[in-house]
C-alpha cells in the first residue's frame, strides 16, 4: 500500500509559477513510477507528466512541454511538479499517482494503482 498526499496548490496569475509536491509513505516509493494528472470541472482526468522510478526518464503531455518539470527525490519519498508560464487552461485539481515499474511511463490513468486526494491549482487571467 502507498499513501500519497499532495500539497502546494493555490491561486496564481497567468504567466506565474507554482510548485506542487506529493509525499509518499508506505511501500517502497523508489520502486514506483510516478505521474501527475489533472482534472478540470466537466472534463476527464488527464495525464500531465510522469517520471520513472530512477528519475532518469520523464514524459509530458504536449500542452505543458517546456513549461512544466517533474522531478523526484527518492530519499525524501517526494515527487514534484514545477509549473511555469501558467495559463488559465491549466486550472484543475492536480493529482499524483503511483504506477508499478513497467519499463515505460504510462499516460493511462487506469494503469496507476495509488492516488492522492488532489490539490487545487487555479490560474487567473
Amino acid at each position: 500500500q502507498v499513501q500519497l498526499v499532495e500539497s502546494g496548490g493555490g491561486l496564481v496569475q497567468a504567466g506565474g509559477s507554482l510548485s506542487v509536491s506529493c509525499a509518499a509513505s508506505g511501500r517502497t516509493f523508489s520502486s514506483y513510477a510516478m505521474g501527475w494528472f489533472r482534472q478540470a470541472p466537466g472534463k476527464e482526468r488527464e495525464f500531465v507528466a510522469g517520471i520513472s522510478w530512477s528519475g532518469i526518464t520523464t514524459r509530458y503531455t504536449d500542452s505543458v512541454k517546456g513549461r512544466f518539470t517533474i522531478s523526484r527525490d527518492n530519499a525524501k519519498n517526494t515527487v514534484y511538479l514545477q509549473m511555469n508560464s501558467l495559463k488559465p487552461e491549466d486550472t484543475a485539481l492536480y493529482y499524483c499517482a503511483a504506477d508499478r515499474d513497467r519499463g515505460w511511463i504510462s499516460q493511462k490513468r487506469y494503469d496507476y494503482e495509488y492516488w492522492g486526494q488532489g490539490t487545487q491549482v487555479t490560474v487567473s487571467s
